[in-house]
């Protein structure tokens, strides 16, 4: 932490803050090429202040004050970024929390790597933090009009695409204009990767349910009673996130076929650091739901659980493109099977949630 504060030069600040905000994306985004590598790495970090204005402001006329002053930053014609809020050091809980609000206020050195960027790039940029800024202000205020919580599975495929699935089709919009020129992509492939971003950010809310909890957010209606309440893995409340957790776990394998339908679908070049890279994501994502499947006491197949062999087994797809697709679609096939194997603990299925 005392180390980030001492850089003064962006690019670097920028490169050594990514591990901290991004944790295991971080390995994704360094693998791409350079110049997409510095456009994603500035794009995740402008999505982890708006993550972490969601994160960490309890009333929600600053958290949406936070995310509207994000949006007007980006937006058509404009020239100078005016400042963004800051937060509290106090507002943070732990290590992460702290180095994620160390982001928020040194957020000027991420802006001076942004305006070194192409105007592609920077236009790509400014679509996702615009349109996410838009989602999150959508569900924050179905959040406060609900009591916390939300309650059907319309509104939670809109915030997982929002938080998410724009990401993912920003990263689809990169690779576009890096190889063919133009950011244009086609819808069905826009679909996927919404639904792909869905995939990975239903891992991120299955992981966090308990501490979602206790700072006042439900993603299910069945824990609608349990928000803001402390200790909720205890008791008989522990019964309830179980199911939920069972639930939503198989709601994100639904969607892995999805990832192999985008991957098949995007541009790479016969000899492809980005093609690597998304195969890398995927089987991150893979294993967090394997382990996630123990966790509430469902079988699980094999698969690779060392990061540095998730990483080294990613490698041959930079060469590779048929060894790439076929452990795609094996991956996929895998995380379908599991959605298969055993039946699910879920007491509180909701009809609403499909």
């Amino acid at each position: 932490m005392n180390r980030l504060l001492e850089v003064d030069d962006p690019e670097r600040f920028v490169w050594r803050i990514l591990p901290h905000a991004a944790r295991t994306f971080s390995a994704c985004i360094v693998l791409l090429p350079a110049s997409m590598a510095r456009a994603t790495a500035v794009a995740y970090l402008y999505c982890r202040i708006l993550d972490t204005y969601e994160d960490l402001l309890v009333d929600p006329k600053k958290r949406r004050d936070c995310m509207t002053a994000m949006r007007h930053r980006f937006e058509p014609g404009k020239v100078e970024f005016s400042p963004l809020p800051e937060l509290d050091p106090f507002l943070a809980r732990d290590e992460r929390e702290r180095t994620h609000v160390l982001l928020v206020n040194q957020h000027r050195m991420v802006d001076e790597v942004f305006r070194s960027l192409d105007e592609g790039a920077r236009e790509v940029i400014r679509d996702l933090v615009t349109g996410m800024a838009e989602g999150m202000m959508r569900s924050s205020t179905l959040f406060e009009e609900q009591g916390g919580a939300l309650l059907d599975g319309d509104q939670l495929t809109d915030y997982c695409r929002g938080v998410l699935g724009l990401p993912i089709v920003f990263a689809a919009r990169l690779l576009t204009l890096a190889v063919s020129g133009h950011a244009s992509i086609t819808r069905e492939l826009e679909e996927n990767a919404l639904l792909s971003g869905e995939l990975i950010q239903l891992a991120n809310i299955t992981r966090d349910i308990e501490k979602d909890l206790e700072r006042g957010v439900a993603y299910h209606p069945a824990l609608a009673a349990e928000v803001g309440k402390k200790e909720v893995g205890l008791s008989d409340r522990s019964a309830a996130i179980l199911s939920v957790r069972t639930e939503l776990l198989d709601r994100g394998l639904s969607l892995a076929p999805s990832y192999g339908r985008m991957f098949g679908a995007l541009p790479f070049r016969f000899w492809s650091l980005s093609r690597a890279s998304a195969l890398l994501m995927l089987s991150f994502t893979e294993r967090y739901y394997r382990g996630a499947r123990t966790r509430v006491g469902l079988p699980v197949g094999r698969g690779l659980d060392s990061g540095l062999g998730i990483i080294l087994a990613s490698l041959p797809a930079v060469f590779l493109p048929g060894h790439a697709s076929r452990r795609v679609r094996k991956i996929v096939n895998r995380m379908t099977t599991e959605l298969r194997r055993g039946e699910p603990r879920s007491t509180l299925r909701s009809d609403t949630l499909r």
